[in-house]
């Protein structure tokens, strides 16, 4: 005669209970006492969904359903007189019948809620939070309040992305987002009034039903969003920041807003060579690359409307906010010359060298960065050279012009006067620029351009007949180097130094040599001045 409430499972947590004027979803088995089945919302497939309290239900029904937990299980005896009663219900319920129900509360709500945000993880640092008219993106797994899932954003491995507070979500999900940081965790919980009402969405979502996101926010940005630079090390010195046309050599590590790396200039042990300013990379990285310094890191955020937008591409996701931590290594312009500052010059410097001029010289080659490349100290001996003739970079030929013994300066090589685009393999990057600290240490004057040999006195008027030993007409080239050599051996004559003395004299016997058959007759032997200018070099 009394009703029965037999509590058959109640789950561990139960945040909240059934209270007069909640809406409920639940399904049952309803049963005479001899365990004949008169309904069950499982045949319908469908919850039923009710008001508690507001005489909607039977009596019995209205009262066992308060206290109930979500997921709780009840078995429960209602008597006819808080039933239906002496006159049943025709052709389903007898008059004056007791009647069982199992019952297992599925959802709950109050028309009075409000969407509820319960956040178990919060980064350290967060910066910016969640505004309204923001982009974001973020993964999710939505359940019902009985914890069945009905859609997950991880199963399709793909995040949901969308603005918020402008109606493209459900208006509890708009409100739940707000606040939120990048990588933020948190369970928002929404009200079927705030989600999708008493029609669901068609599919998964049925009609009343409250909705669990448990939801990481992996990025955030507004499209008024520029690009923003967090200086992390700036050089104490720094003379020459970049500028739109120059060239820049930088390593780069690029992340997302979540801290996914997504490419590195480091594993691939090689700089990202690029101009500035010009469109050869995404506009962010255009802009935040100007006005830094060799040696130079910087941490370049980049929204995507100003990198790879919507699309996305390769390891980088649609709309996604990029980050780069930057290491300037060196960069330069195409109109840059050779950069020289002398450190220290003798009081007396009165002879500077001059194309032609035989050098030799201690130095330290290096990158912009400090990285040493090169160093004639580590091999004891100095690196000798020919000025001008071609034997070092041309940057180098003008870097050592007009430097006197004992003279010490550094030298600055851009890469187009020095190593160019491939560099040296192994040795020296491509694109780099060089720096070189020189001491001159020796100066042998050379001869005037164009000049292999010259006299120190008056030339004999029967230089040929002198040449021609054997008094034959012919001149061969084994007399003719015996011959140089005694001038030079004696002092007569001096040969343009620091060239190999067979070469240059077979050069200059094949110039006298006008036939080319291996003889130089006095047709053919003619000093220097008798020449036309536009001759080879002669005696």
């Amino acid at each position: 005669t009394e009703l029965g409430v037999e509590r058959r499972f109640v789950p561990e947590s139960c945040p909240r209970a059934v209270r007069p004027g909640d809406f409920v979803r639940y399904h049952y088995l309803g049963a005479f006492p001899d365990g004949t089945r008169f309904d069950s919302s499982y045949d319908r497939g469908s919850t039923f969904n009710v008001f508690v309290g507001k005489g909607q239900l039977i009596a019995g029904m209205d009262k066992a359903l308060v206290g109930m937990c979500v997921n709780e299980r009840r078995f429960v005896k209602i008597p006819p007189k808080l039933a239906y009663g002496s006159e049943g219900v025709p052709g389903v319920i007898p008059p004056n019948a007791v009647l069982h129900f199992d019952v297992l509360l599925i959802d709950l709500w109050n028309s009075k809620d409000e969407v509820q945000v319960q956040t178990y993880f919060k980064p350290e640092k967060c910066p910016r939070t969640v505004q309204v008219s923001d982009f974001v993106r973020y993964h999710y797994n939505g359940t019902f309040l009985d914890g069945t899932l009905f859609d997950s954003s991880h199963n399709r491995m793909r995040t949901y992305d969308t603005y918020v507070g402008i109606g493209w979500l459900i208006p509890g999900m708009d409100q739940g987002l707000l606040g939120m940081c990048v990588g933020e965790k948190r369970m928002i919980t929404i009200p079927p009034f705030l989600a999708y009402g008493e029609e669901g969405d068609g599919k998964e979502i049925p009609g009343q039903a409250s909705l669990v996101f448990d939801v990481v926010l992996l990025d955030l940005h507004n499209p008024k969003d520029g690009i923003v630079i967090e200086n992390q090390v700036v050089p104490e010195s720094c003379e020459r920041r970049s500028q739109a046309g120059d060239f820049l050599r930088y390593h780069y590590n690029g992340t997302l807003l979540d801290g996914t790396l997504f490419d590195s200039s480091y594993s691939r042990n090689h700089t990202y060579d690029t101009y500035v300013g010009k469109g050869y990379v995404i506009a962010g990285m255009d802009e935040g690359l100007l006005g830094v310094c060799t040696g130079e890191k910087r941490r370049i955020i980049i929204p995507p409307h100003l990198a790879y937008g919507e699309e996305g591409r390769g390891k980088i996701p649609g709309s996604a906010v990029l980050i780069f931590d930057i290491h300037v290594v060196d960069f330069h312009n195409p109109s840059d010359s050779v950069g020289i500052t002398v450190n220290y010059r003798p009081p007396n410097c009165t002879v500077l060298s001059k194309k032609g001029d035989y050098l030799k010289y201690h130095y330290n080659a290096s990158l912009l960065d400090g990285t040493l490349l090169d160093s004639t100290h580590s091999l004891g001996k100095t690196y000798n050279i020919v000025l001008g003739s071609g034997q070092v970079v041309v940057g180098m030929d003008m870097g050592l012009q007009d430097m006197c013994v004992g003279e010490r300066r550094r030298v600055v090589i851009p890469p187009h006067l020095g190593y160019g685009e491939d560099g040296v393999e192994g040795e020296v990057p491509g694109s780099a620029v060089l720096v070189f600290d020189i001491e001159l240490l020796e100066l042998v004057s050379g001869l005037p351009e164009g000049y292999m040999f010259v006299w120190n006195g008056e030339v004999s008027p029967n230089l040929f007949e002198e040449i021609d030993q054997n008094h034959d007409g012919e001149v061969l080239l084994e007399e003719f180097s015996e011959y140089i050599q005694a001038q030079v051996d004696s002092g007569k004559g001096k040969l343009a130094p620091g060239f190999d003395f067979e070469k240059i004299v077979k050069n200059m016997f094949t110039n006298q040599d006008r036939d080319g058959n291996g003889k130089v007759t006095a047709e053919e032997f003619k000093l220097k001045d008798q020449e036309a200018k536009e001759e080879h070099d002669e005696l």
